[in-house]
């Protein structure tokens, strides 16, 4: 047995959703190139399970995340 590891997973860049069982509180991330492939994907899971739309990923943050830093008052 070797050591756990210690550095989280870097995230590529592209689309993702979450997919979780209905009335559970975690899941799996799914990733897709493109917005519309991502959108057919959770219209699919959608049937059976709880789906959250995480957005575009880029460079391993969400693009909706950034945001530009508030400037400080003198």
């Amino acid at each position: 047995m070797g050591r756990p590891p210690t550095k989280a997973k870097e995230l590529k860049d592209g689309w993702y959703i979450e997919v979780r069982n209905k009335g559970a509180k975690n899941g799996i991330k799914i990733r897709r190139n493109t917005e519309a492939e991502m959108m057919l994907c959770a219209k699919n899971y959608q049937r059976n399970k709880d789906v959250v739309i995480l957005g575009e990923s880029i460079g391993d943050k969400f693009v909706n995340d950034i945001k530009p830093k508030a400037k400080k008052k003198k």
